[in-house]
């Protein structure tokens, strides 16, 4: 005989009327369930500029567009640049200094000057001092807008860029106008990060940029002033370097491309992971 108290629900017959409530995977998903399922199957769709490495938080203003497009235009200037600095090179000094403000130019002016009669090395030496500074506004700008955003966008391109670029906001830290000025004479540290801290803590663009054309306008004339002591062997030196210019601009675009694909790969692969 069966004790009554050993027998299980399914020798329970069920209640007439009664409604069985489904359990485990028998269960109908709740509809809370269902939103986290279709959020997997289809993440929500992200905006272009809610990319973390562009230097805005949020929707970007009209303003914050025309500054972006002006650097990106920049970028590619100087891509196109690049593979025509040897024609530039043989070309006459005056030119190539109207166009890049080229030290190579004011060196070979200066050996000019020291070897016969130069009387308008002065214009080559204004024109190429302004050529030099005539993008820096942007990056004044930009420092303007988005503050340490821009700064952290520009020294977050490699580890050499993140250690020149933090030489260089300390450098702007401690000295500010000056910063400008010492920015063109210290090699390797980038004049752009020095631009956006002073557009960033409110310096005037009118005194940045006298600043800047003062100190690109010492520069040049330095250069100029070595070709015009060297005098001859200058004129020599700049001979050859034009002659193997071509060399030089494929292996520098060649390098540009590449480190962009490997840059590329790793972001990637980064976000795959």
């Amino acid at each position: 005989m069966t004790d009554p108290d050993s027998r299980t629900s399914d020798n329970i017959p069920p209640v007439h009327g009664s409604t069985a409530v489904p359990t485990g995977a028998d269960a109908e998903p709740t509809a809370a369930e269902e939103a986290a399922a279709e959020a997997e199957v289809d993440p929500p769709h992200k905006e272009w500029w809610e990319d973390q490495r562009l230097p805005w938080q949020g929707a970007p203003r009209k303003v914050d567009k025309q500054c972006w497009a002006a650097i990106a235009l920049l970028g590619v200037y100087g891509m196109v640049l690049l593979p025509l600095r040897p024609i530039l090179l043989g070309l006459d000094s005056y030119v190539l200094a109207t166009v890049t403000g080229s030290n190579i130019a004011m060196a070979d002016i200066g050996a000019k000057a020291a070897t016969g009669p130069e009387p308008w090395w002065w214009v080559a030496l204004l024109v190429a001092a302004a050529t030099s500074v005539k993008f820096d506004w942007i990056f004044w700008w930009a420092g303007k807008l988005w503050g340490r955003g821009i700064i952290e966008v520009m020294a977050g391109r490699s580890k050499w860029a993140a250690r020149t670029g933090a030489a260089a906001e300390r450098l702007a830290r401690k000295f500010g106008g000056p910063a400008i000025f010492l920015a063109w004479f210290i090699p390797f540290l980038p004049g752009a990060i020095v631009a956006a801290f002073v557009g960033d803590v409110g310096m005037r663009l009118r005194r940045y940029m006298l600043i800047d054309f003062f100190a690109a306008l010492c520069y040049r004339g330095l250069w100029m002033y070595l070709g015009y002591q060297i005098g001859e062997p200058a004129k020599d030196l700049v001979k050859v370097i034009a002659k193997y210019a071509n060399y030089f601009a494929i292996a520098m675009l060649v390098f540009i491309v590449v480190g962009t694909f490997i840059r590329t790969r790793r972001e990637q692969q980064a976000k795959a992971s």
